[in-house]
């Protein structure tokens, strides 16, 4: 079993100094309690310590463990990798797959529907013909709540069952705010792919914007960057085009290729 894929090649690289001649150092023991993720590089291979039979995970050493499975394997692709993971409602197991076969992209020259988006605070993005979609404001909605347990949390003995079970309320609460976030995107990324051939975004640079100490909480809620990345996820799965330029941007498909 390799814990998070730390190869002897990789150790030996932490003792190497980088340009400006700093080291990583040896790898460090963790406690058990930090460990949260740990990942197996083959999977379902005669010598593999992981096997999965679409009910059930065969770990080495542990046995059999049944699973709930999210959507099944498509056909024709591979698991590579597995990864399991500690979340605050759970364990989960997630399998990084190979599919050889490539969408095609739809030709520039058949391109009928395009459009330019803009992401923003007061809209979440605007299209170029004006169209908007309002900011859900999932963490702002939800930050009363978590100030309520984050204060019943400093009330509690550090360390002790009640302080451990006030914490996961917390991290349950971070989880379902996350994932309403992810799921938001996953519809407004879908939405888009649907009804355009091409589809233009805004270069930004978010880090340097949530330098703003006014303006981060907010950037942060949004998340321009998760949902540039299930966009871009998604439009490949499609065989639509994204295009990365500075607004505003041009009014024509053949201008986007020659511009972006």
């Amino acid at each position: 079993m390799k814990l998070g894929n730390v190869s002897a090649k990789s150790r030996h690289e932490r003792l190497i100094p980088d340009k400006k001649g700093r080291h990583g150092g040896r790898p460090r023991f963790k406690k058990s309690g930090k460990l949260r993720s740990f990942c197996f590089s083959r999977v379902n291979h005669p010598k593999a310590a992981i096997k999965f039979d679409g009910k059930q995970i065969i770990i080495s050493r542990f046995g059999a463990i049944p699973v709930i499975v999210h959507r099944p394997i498509p056909d024709g692709f591979a698991i590579k990798t597995a990864t399991i993971t500690k979340k605050t409602d759970g364990y989960y197991v997630s399998f990084s797959l190979e599919d050889k076969s490539v969408p095609s992209l739809i030709y520039t020259d058949n391109i009928k529907t395009y459009v330019a988006i803009d992401v923003g605070l007061k809209e979440f993005l605007t299209t170029n013909t004006g169209e908007t979609v309002s900011v859900p404001k999932f963490y702002r909605k939800s930050q009363s709540n978590l100030a309520r347990k984050q204060k019943k949390v400093s009330r509690k003995e550090i360390g002790s069952n009640n302080w451990r079970a006030a914490q996961n309320r917390i991290a349950r609460l971070h989880q379902h705010i996350a994932r309403q976030r992810e799921d938001f995107h996953y519809k407004t990324a879908h939405k888009l792919v649907k009804e355009y051939d091409m589809i233009a975004v805004e270069n930004l640079n978010i880090r340097g914007l949530a330098k703003n100490t006014k303006l981060s909480k907010s950037i942060y809620d949004v998340g321009w960057g998760n949902f540039i990345e299930k966009l871009n996820a998604v439009a490949v799965k499609r065989g639509v085009h994204i295009s990365r330029g500075e607004w505003p941007f041009a009014p024509t498909p053949s201008q986007y290729i020659t511009k972006l």
